[in-house]
């Protein structure tokens, strides 16, 4: 049995999919819903090195709370821009699906047949 987690946001129909496409392979995944439970840098840093993308490739730039907190300014700095996702979990990109060794952002929701099907 596959060992994922899933950054989930229950509002979010992305996020709903990809969990409906990891339960029908028959996985019941780790669910983290990260505006309940924020995230640490720790987790952002190890989900960023998973990911393989620098923390920029995995906001949501159309967020309010990106736009009135400026953090335009501050992408480029992997550093802060994880301080302010933790900050703003809100501009985390949904959902992230982690296993062991590798991550997938959930857009499209078949993105993680890629995580199911190693």
């Amino acid at each position: 049995m596959k060992d994922l987690t899933i950054y989930h946001n229950p509002r979010c129909s992305k996020s709903r999919q990809t969990l409906r496409i990891i339960k029908d392979h028959g996985i019941k995944p780790t669910i983290i819903e990260y505006l309940k439970t924020p995230l640490d840098e720790y987790d952002l840093e190890n989900i960023s090195r998973l990911l393989n993308k620098r923390p920029k490739d995995f906001l949501r730039k159309n967020e309010a709370d990106f736009k009135e907190n400026n953090i335009k300014d501050i992408i480029e700095n992997d550093i802060e821009l994880i301080n302010k996702m933790v900050n703003f979990p809100k501009i985390i990109e949904r959902p992230i699906v982690t296993s062991r060794d590798k991550a997938v952002i959930g857009r499209p929701p078949e993105n993680v047949l890629e995580l199911l099907n190693s």
